[in-house]
């Protein structure tokens, strides 16, 4: 199972990358969360795949026992889940509002500091 996964968190970051290597926001921004979603699964692999004992402490004990889940990658994933949802909800409105203004979902034609029509800078003093 847990190889399964692994493959599946290759397979994330090899689709995130690519789409993120793309001239268009919108792809880019796909990429974005794909690649969250991959390194929360790569949280969840890392953290043991055990279904049968909970994490929870029995009565009378002081700590896990051993083959009981991981709790710490369950919180880190949780609180990921938050931020990536907080992160590509702030890059969607940033990139309708640069929709809005330049009229381009294009990264090529966004090209606001450095015009086409404008002459090069002088390369020698």
């Amino acid at each position: 199972m847990e190889v399964l996964l692994c493959g599946l968190v290759g397979i994330f970051f090899a689709a995130a990358f690519y789409l993120m290597m793309s001239k268009h926001v919108v792809r880019i921004l796909l990429g974005i969360a794909i690649l969250g979603n991959a390194v929360n699964l790569l949280l969840f692999t890392a953290g043991r795949l055990t279904r049968e004992v909970p994490p929870i402490i029995p009565a009378g004990a002081d700590t896990l026992s051993a083959n009981a889940a991981n709790p710490l990658p369950q919180a880190l994933i949780l609180t990921a889940i938050v931020i990536s949802f907080s992160f590509f909800s702030f890059l969607l409105v940033l990139a309708y509002r640069a929709y809005q203004d330049l009229g381009t979902d294009d990264t090529d034609d966004m090209r606001a500091a450095e015009p086409k029509a404008e002459p090069l800078p002088p390369l020698g003093y």
